[in-house]
């Protein structure tokens, strides 16, 4: 890197440069705390209450909960870096949950991840770290950033099972290029190593696993809750419309389901399509699963559009692999987006990311939400 740019990209002394770490209570954004510090910049370290957890949340392995508040605090401590709370669970119930429990209802998979860091971690967050004069925001998830004149392009992460590129397509170019990364070039292992050289008592801290808001992985539960008039039988139809089955509500169901359905036939059955409207789940064999086509909306694109000309590569959910695609953007913000090979269990919900390769890996080009 020019020597006139710091470890993060910008042109000033570390000394000089004042940097808000979101601390969450885990490994990963302790570690990038303490990283920031021992290169001697100005650290301020927030972390977000972010719900109110009942007994049984506490108990899961989740991020944001009240231990991990208290875990981020004696991090900030051992550091001897400022450390502010900010309260955010009303933004957090409008901008998360609740459109979390309307996605479900109309027949979708949502992922709140990829909504919280589009509300309250990246917006919110964002808009605190200017107004402290922050010259970066910095936080512990597994992307690389390449800086190059200012701009600040991501990539997926040299830890492929770690990448969190996905949950972030929708960040803005004003908020990218006032991130910063530093974990997306080293492994995991790693992290915990750096971690336990800086004496951190979280350095063997479990990663979380679930959703913050959702114990034990019981999405039901949540919706419950929340509208608990929601579970309403309907019917199960084959793919030639005849009803052969009744189900317990559309929400205990995703595209591509196997166990729950509970009925018997000549071969496996899966979830192929979840109509809301009239409360009904449309079930199949497995070859029905595979699909090439997928209509967008709410794009976000991070890159010119004639970047989208060439063949690029998608991801449709989170824990899926690079497939190879080609985009047409539509009026609206919309797109068509064609896969050169069949792939099973796209779900309208979850997002389709852009992706395309260059010297540095894969770049994150942008994406949107799958319709249908």
């Amino acid at each position: 890197m020019n020597k006139e740019y710091n470890s993060i990209g910008i042109k000033k002394k570390p000394e000089d440069t004042t940097v808000v770490v979101a601390m969450s209570g885990g490994v990963d954004s302790s570690t990038v705390a303490g990283i920031m510090k021992n290169e001697g910049y100005k650290v301020i370290g927030i972390t977000l209450k972010l719900y109110d957890e009942g007994k049984e949340v506490a108990k899961a392995k989740q991020c944001c909960s009240g231990q991990d508040i208290m875990d981020a605090k004696r991090v900030a401590h051992k550091l001897g870096i400022e450390h502010k709370i900010l309260y955010y669970q009303d933004k957090f119930k409008q901008g998360v949950i609740d459109n979390f429990v309307d996605s479900y209802l109309n027949g979708e998979t949502p992922i709140p991840c990829v909504q919280c860091n589009q509300t309250v971690k990246f917006k919110d967050l964002f808009e605190v770290s200017k107004e402290l004069n922050a010259d970066a925001l910095v936080t512990g998830h597994y992307v690389k950033n390449i800086t190059t004149n200012n701009t600040n392009n991501m990539y997926r992460a040299i830890d492929e099972n770690r990448d969190q590129s996905y949950f972030l397509f929708n960040t803005t170019r004003e908020q990218l290029d006032y991130l910063r990364f530093p974990l997306g070039g080293m492994l995991k292992d790693k992290t915990r190593e750096i971690a336990k050289e800086l004496h951190l008592n979280v350095a063997d801290k479990p990663d979380s696993q679930d959703i913050c808001f959702v114990p034990n992985g019981d999405y039901a539960s949540v919706i419950r809750k929340f509208k608990p008039d929601s579970f309403q039988k309907g019917n199960i139809r084959n793919l030639d419309g005849k009803v052969i089955g009744v189900h317990e509500g559309i929400i205990n169901f995703t595209i591509g389901q196997r166990k729950g359905i509970k009925i018997s036939d000549s071969e496996p059955l899966y979830v192929l399509k979840i109509n809301s409207n009239n409360n009904e789940i449309v079930v199949g064999p497995k070859e029905h699963l595979g699909k090439k086509d997928i209509s967008l909306k709410d794009l976000n694109l991070l890159t010119n559009k004639k970047d989208l000309d060439k063949n690029i590569f998608v991801k449709v959910r989170s824990t899926g692999s690079l497939l190879e695609a080609k985009v047409d953007l539509k009026d609206n913000n919309t797109a068509h987006v064609h896969l050169l090979n069949p792939e099973d269990g796209i779900s309208p919900g979850q997002a389709c990311v852009f992706y395309s390769k260059d010297q540095f890996g894969h770049r994150v080009l942008g994406g949107g939400w799958i319709k249908e």
